[in-house]
């Protein structure tokens, strides 16, 4: 990326000139096309009826397990059903859940991680080795025994995952406020007499929060991944409303003919997942 220097400001990227901002798209496409995937998932859930006017509920019998087509992009299902209506309608329930997942996991994380790294003695201690046991419990399998012991349902989903998320936030937000409350305007803020509640919330917590958010956004990805694999275990919303992963578990029965009822479901969950990731990256790298 080409990178103009405004030395009023420091070293902030500024693509002032058309030529500039044509070869950071060039340098930069795989990163535009993941801004692409995911502003298109997010139309998906907010407009399912721009995309796809269809009903995802009814099918026409007749036209069960049509290959994709120019009329069915993505096929149909063993009922007739639009393949794409429904993936573009699932889109709502799953990504809400994953947003939901990736909050509750930011908020409890964040907070967790800020007392241990501000309190320290036994409070960090007891939250490090909450930490460490969730750690040790691959998230899938504890996203899994959560929902089991929650119910089956959407919600109880977004919030299996969310907790399963709210160790690596926790570390992240402790390692960030450790290094934050050494430094010196920090140290000359408790020196002048300003309260500790007071420093935290203006001092350490705004200087510590961006890697928190670089987190989030490639956690988002890994929620989608789980959420949808929950979906397809059948702990998500009840048929026959769609969902991502209750989509691809449809189309199991029926791979040997109609593979699109599995495969496009699947590309477009790892695409998003993929896109998610590479955007949560580069927020990282650019913090």
């Amino acid at each position: 990326m080409v990178d103009v220097i405004d030395e009023r400001r420091g070293a902030v990227p500024r693509l002032r000139t058309p030529a500039l901002r044509w070869k950071w798209l060039r340098d930069n496409v795989v990163l535009v096309l993941s801004g692409v995937v995911v502003l298109l998932a997010i139309g998906w859930a907010l407009f399912p009826s721009v995309f796809a006017g269809g009903d995802p509920l009814i099918g026409v019998p007749a036209q069960k397990f049509q290959s994709p087509s120019a009329q069915h992009w993505f096929g149909t299902d063993n009922l007739g059903r639009d393949l794409y209506t429904r993936m573009v309608h699932g889109a709502g329930l799953s990504l809400t859940a994953t947003l939901a997942a990736v909050g509750i996991a930011l908020i409890t994380g964040s907070v967790l991680g800020l007392l241990s790294g501000a309190v320290g003695g036994i409070v960090d201690a007891a939250v490090m080795r909450v930490v460490d046991v969730l750690l040790s419990i691959p998230a899938l399998l504890l996203s899994l025994a959560l929902v089991t012991a929650l119910g089956f349902g959407t919600r109880n989903v977004a919030i299996a995952v969310g907790v399963s998320l709210v160790a690596n936030f926790a570390r992240v937000m402790r390692s960030e406020v450790l290094r934050v409350r050494h430094e010196v305007f920090v140290e000359a803020a408790h020196a002048s007499g300003v309260r500790w509640y007071t420093v935290l919330l203006r001092h350490v917590l705004p200087n510590s929060y961006q890697p928190v958010l670089a987190l989030a956004a490639v956690e988002f990805g890994m929620a989608v991944l789980s959420i949808s694999a929950l979906s397809f275990l059948g702990y998500g919303a009840k048929p026959p409303t769609p969902e991502w992963g209750s989509l691809i578990s449809e189309g199991r029965n029926y791979l040997a003919t109609a593979w699109w009822m599995t495969t496009l479901p699947g590309l477009v969950i790892v695409a998003v997942v993929v896109a998610a990731q590479r955007l949560g990256r580069a927020v990282g790298r650019n913090e």
